[in-house]
């Protein structure tokens, strides 16, 4: 494949899938860390506590995981990012062959792990350590005990619009996939929580939804935690790395006393949000990005 047309597609790519996506590695390091696979992969050889998963192409592999391994399961595209085509938490057969069929949409390859609750986090690494550290969540709002869903979704929407979130942050929209989901909680827009009951509004803690973001101050992360996670970019040979990562107890408990699953890197990782907190404060990064931007990268623009 010639070079003008690598660089046409990764413009295509770009334009259409990465919009926003920070740019810092080079062509070798974002091929080896291209695909799920990939990360679980060097997880596993390096010690790093990761979800059990597999790589299917057909129907067969993704059943006989459950079989195996049980549920709940996630269910994703092996390559991609921002949660598209994700389907989780898949809890009955039923769930799993909607999620095999739909999740083709997205990459020939597909991926099927276990499934952990509890709390994501997004860490931002670059050379020198921990860049950011954010927790992320999915819509949600809590009641006061007299306001409908539907009222509580307007207020949130408005605080997010005040305090100058959009677009990066989106607005929670009222549509089919959150009705169905709070259907599935037994409730709907015209339910009324109760005062301090939290209503989560949907399963993806993906923007697009309206998911939000709260910041962490780097020393809240366990020191266990921070010498785990400086062990990963030196294995990609990257300049800086998105790491994704679920703690049941959090960032602040050391890995080894909770089950702990560090899902995928990203190359390209959506700096963005870190910049727009919906809790915690916004951070100051800029000596990061001064670094980061007096970088030579070979072969930024080829796919």
């Amino acid at each position: 494949m010639t070079t003008w047309l690598k660089r046409w597609i990764y413009s295509g790519i770009e334009a259409n899938f990465l919009g926003g996506c920070s740019n810092y590695n080079s062509l070798k390091t974002r091929k080896s860390c291209r695909s799920k696979k990939q990360a679980r992969q060097m997880f596993a050889g390096h010690g790093i506590p990761h979800a059990k998963g597999a790589v299917f192409y057909g129907p067969l592999t993704p059943f006989r995981f459950v079989r195996e391994h049980g549920f709940p399961v996630v269910v994703k595209p092996n390559v991609g990012g921002f949660s598209r085509g994700s389907h989780f938490p898949i809890t009955s057969y039923w769930e799993l062959f909607k999620a095999v069929v739909l999740v083709k949409i997205w990459w020939p390859s597909s991926v099927i792990e276990t499934y952990l609750k509890g709390k994501n986090y997004r860490i931002v690494l670059v050379r020198e350590g921990i860049m950011s550290v954010i927790r992320r969540y999915p819509p949600f709002v809590v009641g006061d005990g007299r306001a409908s869903i539907s009222e509580l979704i307007d207020r949130e929407n408005l605080a997010r619009k005040q305090l100058g979130l959009l677009p990066v942050i989106h607005t929670i929209r009222k549509n089919a996939g959150i009705g169905r989901y709070l259907k599935k909680q037994g409730l709907s827009f015209s339910s009324v929580p109760g005062k301090g009951e939290r209503i989560t509004l949907y399963n993806r803690i993906s923007l697009a939804p309206g998911g939000v973001v709260e910041t962490l101050e780097p020393g809240q992360v366990h020191e266990k935690n921070r010498v785990l996670l400086e062990k990963i970019l030196p294995l990609f040979n990257a300049n800086i790395l998105g790491v994704d990562a679920i703690f049941e107890k959090g960032i602040d408990h050391p890995y080894t006393d909770q089950r702990a699953i560090f899902l995928e890197v990203n190359s390209r990782p959506y700096l963005k949000m870190h910049d727009y907190p919906r809790y915690g404060e916004k951070q100051n990064l800029t000596r990061f990005y001064n670094d980061l931007n007096g970088l030579a990268v070979d072969q930024k623009d080829i796919f």
